[in-house]
Order: structure tokens, then C-alpha cells, then sequence
């Protein structure tokens, strides 16, 4: 499933939701010649987009592998598979969104066609479809039972159309594009609200020994036709592959990202936001450790908002294996792939493929739930609530250690180096460290260090680069009266919308 996103591409991309949103700005220019210190403050001020900002906000979400490929225990499809072999004995997508939510996730990313071609609801454009499997007779539709369990769970539905098929007879030509623009909007129209399009780039043969050149501008005006709110990932404007599928994220995640030169004329008013036609670029190597630090930015010749999404597997592979039911990551392993990801300003996409029967598997559930008591545990109590500050920290010092994420504490306008000192009013005990930017108005911190008064003297507890939305830190325990964050640089300056400190159970410890 490894998304190849960063071949070079021009895309149009197109957003017909209508007039750009006040105040957002989602792409800025550099003028030749600028200062540093112009490129940082620029930079600063460079903001998510309403869709971007709600996909944000879910922090987890999951991805779900179900299809031909689970019948055939393969990963990836052969043509010519017959759809005899989609049967499953008890599906049950009410299981699948129970155990989501439940699991903590806001969102099931859902795969309705994979490169095999198969279809799991019955398109009008092809026979190769649930439609003509002996499950519940060819009257079955797994989208619609998804799409259902989604509302009665209150989860968000996305969904994964591959435009690789290597059954379509069309494949290769331009046909193709009609084809598959035919059923993205099956998918966007019939199955109601849909909040994410996930595409990837793989590109092979199809049954003709063909390769298809994508109509990426007219798959991205239909989805902002159809349904303007939803982000496209990840091969898409809106949201990017963090580079690899281990479910770890960089320690240093930057959301603002150099633009390409080709996206800068058009992109602002046109691609991400606004009606009209635009450019969109793919980045270069999303493998790079630093992308938009300011070795990056002094050589840019713009920027705009381009958040990490980081994908991976519960088990070995995408598809439910037998073979792999020993394999599930443990609690342990998924609490640390949540600091590593969602507490390093990404959104973590784990996938949990249901098995034959069309269940989670039971090894999966048990992992998950292990997983969301050790987090409930973990970030039960925030130490920090009710902390007393200095009289140095300024007005609205308190906003910071609210449970209400739009309010947010800054010291005076133009500060990038500043100091957040409270008292926590008795001597506690902790280990962890949480921190959110007002991430609505820009990504500006880039490294802070957490202190605590200890022995007459301030001491390093802690200590970060960027925080952007969340940003998580395991440490080893320490035990003070008085803590204060350090903010050592800012690109301009700062707000934190949230500080919370917390003691670790054991189960949350792995990866310290």
C-alpha cells in the first residue's frame, strides 16, 4: 500500500466550495532578495484550511483493508480472480465502527476498491463487483452497511478508491479517466457525508500491458463538486504521506512546507481554497528528515499548509492473514506509535483489516482496547490544571492549561523567546509532557525545553523542537513544585493553546 506520491507531477487541482475562507491563508509567496526574518514571520502566519483544520482535530483515524485480496489471502490482487471467492460467512461493519470508536478513532478511511479491480458496492461501470459474489445472493453492498455503522457510531466515513485496476479492459486509455470519475462520484454521492478521498499513486499494467496517465484535475474538481469539506490524501492537496509506513513520524514536523514554483501563481486562490482552476505539485523526497525547517525556507521560493498523515498497519500486512493473528502489535507498540505520531503534529491512520468471517479479529480488538486504557490512564489527569503563574508570564497565562483548545495564551506581540512559569500549588510527580500550538493561526515554536525548579536550581526536563497541533514527550520522572516552559525560538509570536503534564503507567513507557 506504500503511496507513491512523489513521482513529478503537475496537478491541477480545483475547489468548488466557493470564495476562499477569511482570514486563511494556505500559500505565500517569497519575494526575491527577502529577509530571513520576513520568510520565518511569513511562514508563521501561513494557516490550515476549515477541512484541514476538522481532519486535524481527529487525531486518529482507520484505515480498513477488506476486499478480494482477504479471500486470497494476497496483498496484492492478480487479474482474473474470480468473484466467487468474496464470501464472507458473518460480516458486520457495526463491529468494525464499535470497535473504531471505541479504540478511540474519529474516522474508518474505507477501501471500496483495491488494484485488483473489485468493487465492494455494486457499480452501474463494471460486473467485476459484490454484485456478482454468492454474498447474500449478489444484493449485498459493503459501502452502504459501512456508511451506515459510521452514522449510528458517529464516526466520519472516507474512503480509498485505487486508480490503479489491473481488471478494467479500459485501463490505459482515455476512457479510463471517464471510468473512474464515474465511480468516485457513485461513492461521493450515494453513501452520504464523506470527509476523506485517499489516494495513492501506483501506477502499473493493466489486463492490456497499458499504464494510465491520471486525470488527477478532473478526479480533484469532482471530489470538490461533490463534496467540498473532505480532504484529499495522500496524493492530494489537503494531506501528505509522512514518507514511511512504520507509524513514525519525525521528531521535527513541520505542517508548512515549501510550494513549488509551479504551484505559487495559481495555488492560493485556486487549489486548495477557491474556485477555479490551479496547479498543485507533489514535494519532492517526503523522506528527508527536515522539511520545512529554515535551511528549507531561505532557499523557497514559497510555502503553503501540507499536514502529515502517518499510515500503518496493526499487523504485518494491509490484508487479514491467518498466518499473522500472533503478529498483532502489541498494546504497548500502538501506545508508542501514538506518541510517535499523533504526539508529533501528524494524524495516525492505523489499518485494521477485518478477516473471512468479516470480523476484527479478536487478537485486534484486544490489542486495541489495551491500547485506549493505557491512553486513558496515561492522560486522565492533567497535573498542570489549576497552576498558578508568574507574574512574567502576562495576561491569559491561564488559557494554556484549559481544557478549551481555541483559547490560547501569548506574550506580547513580536516575542519569540519567552518564559511560562507556574506553580502547581503542591510537589507532584510526572513523566509526560503535552503541547498544542493555536495551530488554527499558524505553526510558529521551533524548540522549547521543559524545566523544573529542583535542588535550588531550574533543570532540564524535557525538551522538543516543533509543536504545531500536539506535541508529546516521555521522560524520566521528576518531582517539583514549580515547572516552567522555556520557548527558545518562534517564527513569530507564540501561542500555546494548551499545557498539560501527566504520570505515565507502565504500558506507556516503551520507546522512552
Amino acid at each position: 500500500m506504500k503511496p507513491i506520491l512523489f513521482a513529478v507531477l503537475l496537478l491541477a487541482v480545483t475547489d468548488a466550495a466557493g470564495a476562499q475562507t477569511a482570514g486563511v491563508t494556505p500559500v505565500t509567496a517569497i519575494s526575491p532578495g527577502e529577509s530571513l526574518d520576513s520568510i520565518l514571520r511569513k511562514a508563521a502566519h501561513v494557516r490550515p484550511s476549515p477541512r484541514q483544520v476538522a481532519w486535524q482535530e481527529l487525531e486518529f483515524t482507520c484505515f480498513i483493508h477488506f476486499g478480494m485480496n482477504t479471500f486470497t489471502n494476497r496483498e496484492w490482487g492478480e487479474k482474473g480472480t474470480s468473484p466467487e471467492h468474496f464470501n464472507p460467512t458473518a460480516l458486520d461493519a457495526r463491529q468494525w465502527a464499535r470497535t473504531a470508536k471505541a479504540a478511540g478513532a474519529g474516522l474508518m478511511v474505507m477501501v471500496a476498491k483495491h488494484h485488483d479491480g473489485f468493487c465492494l458496492w455494486p457499480s452501474r461501470y463494471t460486473d467485476y463487483t459484490v454484485a456478482a459474489s454468492p454474498w447474500k445472493n449478489g444484493k449485498g453492498d459493503v459501502i452502504a452497511e459501512v456508511a451506515a455503522a459510521c452514522r449510528e457510531y458517529g464516526l466520519k466515513l472516507g474512503v480509498y478508491l485505487s486508480p490503479w485496476d489491473i481488471n478494467s479492459p479500459i485501463y490505459g486509455t482515455d476512457a479510463y479517466n471517464t471510468h473512474f470519475k464515474n465511480q468516485l462520484r457513485e461513492l461521493l454521492t450515494n453513501y452520504g457525508e464523506m470527509s476523506e478521498v485517499w489516494f495513492d499513486g501506483a501506477n502499473g499494467e493493466g489486463p492490456n500491458g497499458k499504464r494510465q496517465v491520471y486525470d488527477w484535475p478532473g478526479y480533484y474538481r469532482l471530489i470538490r463538486e461533490l463534496r467540498p469539506d473532505a480532504v484529499i490524501a495522500v496524493m492530494g492537496p489537503d494531506v501528505r504521506w509522512v514518507g514511511t509506513e512504520s507509524g513514525y513520524g519525525r521528531e521535527t514536523e513541520w505542517s508548512v512546507i515549501p510550494a513549488t514554483p509551479d504551484m505559487l501563481d495559481e495555488i492560493a486562490r485556486n487549489s486548495q481554497q477557491a474556485a477555479g482552476s490551479g496547479t498543485f505539485t507533489p514535494p519532492g523526497n517526503m523522506m528527508e528528515e527536515d522539511l520545512g525547517g529554515r535551511e528549507k525556507l531561505k532557499t523557497a521560493r514559497g510555502f503553503f499548509w501540507y499536514p502529515s498523515e502517518v499510515d500503518v498497519s496493526i499487523r504485518p500486512g494491509w490484508f487479514y492473514h491467518a498466518d499473522q493473528d500472533t503478529l498483532v502489535k502489541t498494546p504497548e507498540k500502538l501506545v508508542d506509535i501514538w506518541f510517535s505520531s499523533v504526539g508529533r503534529n501528524s494524524v495516525l491512520l492505523l489499518n485494521i483489516p477485518p478477516d473471512k468471517r468479516g470480523l476484527i479479529h479478536e487478537n485486534d480488538v484486544e490489542s486495541l482496547r489495551g491500547m485506549q486504557a493505557i491512553l486513558d490512564a496515561t492522560f486522565r489527569t492533567n497535573l498542570a490544571a489549576g497552576a498558578r503563574f508568574a507574574s512574567g508570564a502576562g495576561k491569559g497565562a491561564d488559557k494554556a492549561v484549559d481544557d478549551d483548545p481555541r483559547t490560547f495564551w501569548a506574550p506580547e506581540p513580536g516575542a519569540v523567546a519567552v518564559d511560562l512559569e507556574m506553580d502547581l500549588g503542591v510537589v507532584k510527580t510526572f513523566d509526560c509532557l503535552k503541547l498544542m500550538e493555536n495551530f488554527r493561526n499558524g505553526q510558529r515554536v521551533e524548540s522549547f525545553i521543559l524545566e523544573t525548579w529542583t535542588g535550588g536550581a531550574w533543570k532540564e526536563a524535557a525538551k522538543g523542537t516543533t509543536i504545531g497541533y500536539q506535541r508529546l514527550l516521555r521522560f524520566s520522572p521528576v518531582t517539583a513544585r514549580r515547572v516552567r516552559l522555556r520557548i527558545l525560538d518562534s517564527r513569530d509570536t507564540p501561542e500555546i493553546a494548551f499545557l498539560g503534564l501527566y504520570r505515565l503507567p507502565d504500558g506507556a513507557k516503551e520507546g522512552m
